[in-house]
């Protein structure tokens, strides 16, 4: 009687050994506990020593190899057909460099986001606007520094705030953020150019 493996990977597992088995890379389960545990400790790659980066493999290799060895075993796999592995440091970053990076990024947003507000804000003469709307209520003529300057640059860093839904280390919902959004597009976005970059490279050889 045939026994099901069911098999599920992500499409970007992350690893920081250099001998990778299935159970590293891959969530199993099985009713035969010793298929499982042989399954799980199965040597699926070798990563070469300290050439750190992304990997490509291919769930019909896996498959073979657990075919091979698995005579009365179906295997049922959930994912990606191609996924990526993320050979990391196991000593992880340097501090520093990470800090350094987060300042500079950190800087260039700031910089970056204070001159796009105030090339918009000159791009369709807000201070000029303000200047009449305050005269046409008051009657008076606008210092540039009157109730609604103050009011709108408050209620643009609220809405930036808002907008963004965090807040240092808090959300104000428990929807992901715009910027973790993006993040995670970009992320998927990478991991699909470098699986068809690989077949493509495999099709040409």
């Amino acid at each position: 009687m045939s026994k099901t493996l069911y098999m599920q990977t992500d499409k970007n597992i992350k690893v920081i050994k250099e001998e990778v088995c299935l159970g590293d890379i891959a969530n199993l389960s099985c009713a035969d506990t010793k298929v499982l545990k042989r399954n799980l400790n199965r040597k699926v790659i070798s990563l070469p020593k300290e050439k750190y980066g992304r990997y490509v493999l291919a769930v019909t290799d896996i498959i073979r190899e657990i075919e091979k060895e698995e005579d009365d075993v179906d295997v049922c796999h959930i994912g990606e057909a191609n996924f990526v592995i993320t050979f990391e440091d196991p000593n992880g970053k340097n501090t520093i460099v990470s800090w350094v990076k987060t300042i500079v990024v950190s800087l260039l947003t700031f910089f970056g986001t204070a001159f796009s507000i105030m090339t918009f804000n000159t791009d369709v003469s807000v201070d000029k606007l303000f200047q009449n709307i305050y005269q046409m209520f008051t009657g008076e003529s606008s210092s540039g520094f009157t109730i609604l300057e103050v009011t709108y640059s408050i209620g643009i860093g609220i809405g930036v705030i808002f907008y963004f839904n965090h807040f240092g280390k808090r959300k104000l919902t428990q929807d992901p953020t715009p910027l973790e959004v993006q993040m995670r597009l970009y992320e998927d976005d990478v991991d699909t150019t470098i699986i068809e970059t690989s077949d493509r490279e495999g099709k040409e050889t």
